[in-house]
């Protein structure tokens, strides 16, 4: 176990919405959300899995929603309460009490700029450590999108919280599957938010069912972006050459488009090649996160594999937040093992989005391991 340093825990935001593939939430509401406990003095220590005792129970604290309607509030709710600080941390203490028991720790649902802060959060403002491991790798745009559902551990018992401060636990259901439904449908009635705690296991079941080091992986790109940037150099190459990624293309973005749909946002960003990629058209298709990416036509990336986009500053880009004229620049980053075995695939491959075609990862088809 370790503490960490403000300036890494700033670092890991913005690795975080590096892998966060477009998806996981706003970086600057990640670092607000921080912000708030640099200014109360709280501090932040990350154990590692192993470190985790058999017998202690983590939680996964989390908001769930659509990313184009985070920030929209409808009539119909302003006759309610806010509760004044984020659901996830409300659905963790929901959790905890269900149990009788405090929990050893947290552990982020997904890399991302703001899902990755809210379990940040919650560990600060609970005094107990953030695990350095992740049941992602990335972000993912359902809650089946786990290494968790691909070792068959259960989401239940499930806490949620609205930001009007009901709370309710989902002690048993039939799968993640059907639990996204249901979630993702008390988001939708509760202002398309929602607060949830789930997956509360012991080290011994945490310990074979995530990913581990993710923390420490973006905590390493956060650095080399910072480093990039502070030296003058490409910050997108410093990226890629720290995660064994690879560049793709580099353009101006020609065309955009997004529609939600049942809690989701999807869409297309196709941009046009400048320098090197003069003459080429590459596009790149959202479920909340990138999942699948076309060179002049031709499928070139696709999930399990992270397909990253940066502007000219080397920013990373959430979705849908593009406009015309921008200078994008777009890398692949390999995709954690798990996800490429045959179980993995069978989750979150691209025929898991409804795609006719396989998986095949970046570095195979470039020859390499």
């Amino acid at each position: 176990m370790r503490k960490l340093t403000q300036q890494e825990i700033i670092d890991i935001l913005y690795g975080c919405t590096i892998v966060g593939t477009g998806g996981g939430g706003d970086l600057q509401l990640g670092l607000d959300l921080m912000q708030e406990d640099f200014d109360a003095g709280k501090e932040l220590y990350m154990v590692d899995p192993q470190e985790v005792p058999d017998d202690a129970y983590v939680g996964v604290p989390y908001m769930c929603g659509s990313p184009a309607s985070l920030n929209t509030t409808e009539e119909k709710y302003a006759r309610l309460p806010q509760l004044g600080y984020p659901e996830s941390l409300l659905a963790f203490r929901t959790l905890e009490d269900y149990f009788g028991t405090k929990f050893y720790a947290a552990i982020s649902t997904e890399l991302g700029g703001a899902n990755t802060a809210y379990a940040l959060h919650a560990a600060c403002q609970l005094g107990v450590p953030i695990v350095d491991a992740d049941p992602a790798g990335r972000s993912v745009p359902e809650l089946q999108h786990s290494t968790f559902y691909v070792k068959d551990v259960p989401m239940t018992p499930i806490a949620l919280a609205t930001q009007f401060g009901d709370t309710m636990i989902i002690k048993d259901i039939v799968d993640d599957i059907r639990s996204e439904d249901i979630i993702r449908a008390v988001a939708v009635a509760s202002s398309n938010r929602i607060g949830v705690a789930d997956h509360p296991v012991t080290g011994k079941v945490l310990r074979d069912s995530v990913i581990p080091n993710a923390l420490s992986y973006t905590l390493k790109l956060g650095k080399a972006l910072r480093i990039a940037k502070e030296n003058g150099d490409d910050p997108a190459e410093k990226v890629v050459e720290a995660g064994d990624g690879k560049l793709l293309f580099r353009g101006i973005v020609k065309d955009w488009n997004v529609e939600e749909t049942g809690g989701f946002i999807y869409g297309e960003t196709t941009m046009d090649g400048i320098g090197e990629y003069q003459g080429h058209q590459y596009k790149v298709w959202y479920k909340n996160e990138h999942l699948v990416s076309y060179l002049d036509g031709q499928v070139d990336i696709c999930a399990p594999d992270l397909i990253c986009v940066v502007d000219k500053n080397g920013n990373p880009v959430t979705n849908p937040n593009y406009e015309n004229g921008m200078e994008l620049t777009v890398f692949a980053l390999p995709a954690p093992e798990i996800w490429k075995t045959e179980r993995g695939l069978e989750v979150f491959g691209p025929r898991s989005f409804g795609f006719d075609f396989d998986y095949v990862s970046f570095k195979e088809k470039e020859g390499g391991k």
